[in-house]
């Protein structure tokens, strides 16, 4: 009979190989900033025909996914 014993893998041995790098991580938490502040510009109930209303939040919310867009895109950096 053989006594061999099978190394025990500890948490240290394991790598964690995630799906994006940490790029990619922080152009999505920048881009879902400037979403979230497209929508903050966006909200109220005063004076809804506004320039920043109109115009500026929704060109935000738009730069935002374009951000999220290109950060899911992006190729993670080895």
């Amino acid at each position: 009979m053989s006594t061999e014993t099978k190394p025990t893998s500890t948490a240290a041995d394991k790598k964690v190989n995630f799906l994006f790098g940490r790029q990619n991580y922080t152009l999505m938490l920048i881009g879902l900033a400037v979403i979230i502040l497209g929508f903050i510009c966006m909200s109220g109930t005063t004076d809804i025909y506004n320039n920043t209303k109109l115009v500026v939040a929704p060109i935000l919310v738009l730069i935002g996914f374009i951000i999220e867009f290109f950060a899911i895109f992006k190729k993670p950096a080895k």
